[in-house]
């Protein structure tokens, strides 16, 4: 821990490092000129300053306001030793940052008193900022746990998901990075990319209040059947929208708003183009892309070219034709997505091979 000498005269100096030696746990570093001294500062913090009025190179006063420049210097006590009484110089030193003062000559106890209360108002400061950094490192670890509960919750609720519908874990991660990938490629920000990647999981959470009958039939749906089906969108929204997280209402708006199409001709409201979410745009790309190329005990997979082909003539119909463009301009990492997160069943067959 460091007190900061500055004074023109020699002799002044020596008198000021002996009186420190009588607080031993405090080194004295010491300049007589004050330009020297503030070039030490940019490197090194001191615990107290003090500084001697009338110098050549500059004043003290001038001194104290370069030396309050710099950063988190501003709380660091400045006791300002002055042979002068004139109350103007006084008012100007306070104004620029001076902590406090001391006639010459010094009287040594009063120096040493002062000195030690100032250093103890300074370690109290110090004790007052690591207090804060440590509460502040704290609110970040409770902020992180909670965001981890918040991704464990969804990946139970799509596991929960996962064991009615038949689709397969595998689809859900798929789908995920599909969406993530095209938010991407739209320039999305980062924050919402991985916003995007945790909650388009739960875009079919609604399928929970789907009957069996009806989620698992094997064949095609009647116009009936197909009707209740639809109410997954709106079952999701009313289970996810009730929370409070961020994460979560945003989870909610993709079940409502991915089944919609950007010509108005989907459900559940029949919005149609901006009016879409542009999360429900994006993952209603990703989710129809994956759901054709994966095989399900209803129907076979259909091949990439095919899958590609109907997005394209969706685009403008089905699709917003910026999402479907983001989604095919860099396919190589949309096959090294479909080989990183292969259904369980035959996947060494599975991997496909892509050539630009």
């Amino acid at each position: 821990m460091r007190i900061l000498l500055i004074d023109n005269t020699e002799l002044n100096i020596t008198l000021l490092k002996h009186l420190i030696k009588k607080i031993p746990e405090y080194e004295a570093i010491a300049f007589t000129n004050p330009v020297k001294a503030l070039l030490w500062c940019r490197d090194y913090e001191p615990d107290l300053v003090v500084v001697d009025y009338a110098m050549r190179e500059m004043d003290g006063i001038q001194f104290t306001q370069q030396f309050r420049g710099f950063v988190n210097y501003e709380d660091i006590p400045v006791l300002m030793v002055t042979a002068s009484n004139d109350t103007s110089v006084r008012q100007k030193a306070l104004g620029s940052g001076v902590t406090d003062f001391l006639n010459k000559p010094l009287d040594n106890i009063e120096f040493i008193t002062r000195a030690r209360n100032m250093l103890a108002l300074r370690q109290n400061q110090k004790k007052l900022i690591d207090r804060a950094a440590w509460l502040t490192d704290e609110i970040r670890k409770a902020t992180r746990k909670i965001k981890d509960q918040e991704r464990e919750t969804i990946f139970c609720l799509a596991k929960a998901v996962e064991y009615r519908n038949p689709e397969t874990g595998a689809h859900i991660q798929r789908m995920a990075h599909y969406s993530k990938h095209i938010a991407h490629a739209l320039g999305l920000s980062v924050q919402e990319q991985e916003l995007l990647l945790e909650a388009a999981p739960m875009h079919d959470i609604g399928k929970v209040g789907i009957p069996d009958a009806i989620l698992l039939k094997p064949g095609r749906l009647t116009p009936a059947e197909f009707a209740v089906m639809q109410r997954h969108a709106e079952i999701g929204y009313e289970l996810l929208s009730a929370s409070s997280s961020p994460l979560l209402q945003v989870a909610a708006e993709i079940a409502l708003t991915h089944h919609e199409k950007y010509d108005g001709n989907g459900y559940p409201h029949g919005l149609s183009g901006e009016n879409i979410p542009l999360f429900g745009r994006i993952v209603a790309v990703a989710d129809v892309f994956d759901a054709l190329t994966s095989e399900r005990p209803y129907k076979k997979a259909w091949s990439i070219e095919e899958a590609c082909q109907l997005l394209r003539d969706g685009s403008g119909k089905h699709f917003d034709p910026a999402c479907v463009e983001a989604f095919l301009s860099d396919f190589g990492e949309v096959i090294a997505i479909k080989n990183a997160f292969l259904d369980e069943s035959n996947e060494e067959e599975n991997v496909v091979q892509f050539e630009a």
